[in-house]
């Protein structure tokens, strides 16, 4: 199906259903571009002016096309309410909450990067505030708590484990921009003064490219980042060492000292 669509690798458990409900609308759309093709040209030699050299106000009798007409809308139908809002419910109720047994990463958009915030090996996010914000501590964490002491922050770059579900919170701190992984097949706008979630479960190995989806500006084509699926084993010993090097300070990537 993908090489048939021109599709991207899947890489992301979800994404089958989305490329099977693709699949489906382009069978619908090659239907109805045959079947009204064939009717245009049928119509064109049927009502030909040498056949029918006087006009005829009463027109075509038939129903048939009204039926035609009915039978699309139930597809489109099935396509919607079968699929479609089935695929969007579970999405939006099965997103993970907080304890849950999942990776949480926070992604902030800026003209024209992506800032990252981890929450260290304790999964706790350091407590925000408006009046945090300064040189290295764009993002309002504070320093005195706790919970900051672990996060630590890598720009462009995003590391997570296979099999694991991903929830990643988006927000923008300027312009809205859109962040898209064509293999996980997962997009979502960043709005400025929201925060929104979007999450997902990596299933294949592999460094997939990040970028904006929304024109956001003169440096837009610029905006990417990578996405990286590494073993279990792998993104835990990346973690701790970030997480360590953040709270000595040395790391390379940021803390919020």
């Amino acid at each position: 199906m993908q090489e048939i669509l021109g599709l991207p690798i899947l890489a992301s458990e979800h994404g089958g259903e989305l490329d099977g409900l693709t699949w489906y609308i382009h069978l619908l759309m090659a239907a109805l571009f045959v079947g009204w093709l064939g009717y245009f040209i049928y119509v064109i030699i049927r009502f030909r002016s040498g056949r029918n050299p006087q006009a005829d106000y009463h027109g075509v009798k038939s129903h048939f096309s009204s039926y035609l007409e009915v039978a699309v809308a139930v597809i489109e139908i099935v396509l919607l309410v079968g699929f479609a809002v089935p695929l969007w419910a579970s999405y939006i109720d099965d997103a993970p909450k907080d304890g849950e047994d999942a990776i949480f990463i926070r992604v902030i958009g800026e003209q024209f990067s992506w800032g990252v915030v981890y929450p260290g090996p304790d999964g706790k996010f350091g407590k925000q505030d408006i009046s945090n914000i300064g040189s290295g501590n764009k993002y309002g964490y504070d320093p005195d708590d706790p919970d900051t002491l672990d996060n630590f922050q890598s720009d462009m770059n995003i590391k997570v484990p296979i099999n694991r579900v991903v929830r990643i919170d988006l927000s923008s701190l300027d312009v809205i921009h859109s962040f898209g992984i064509k293999p996980m097949r997962v997009a979502q706008d960043c709005i400025p003064g929201m925060v929104i979630p979007l999450w997902f479960e990596p299933n294949r190995i592999g460094r997939y490219q990040v970028q904006c989806e929304q024109l956001c500006g003169n440096a837009h084509y610029r905006m990417k980042g990578y996405f990286e699926v590494v073993t279990q084993e792998e993104y835990d010993q990346w973690v701790e060492q970030e997480s360590a090097d953040a709270i000595s300070g040395e790391s390379d990537m940021g803390g919020f000292e």
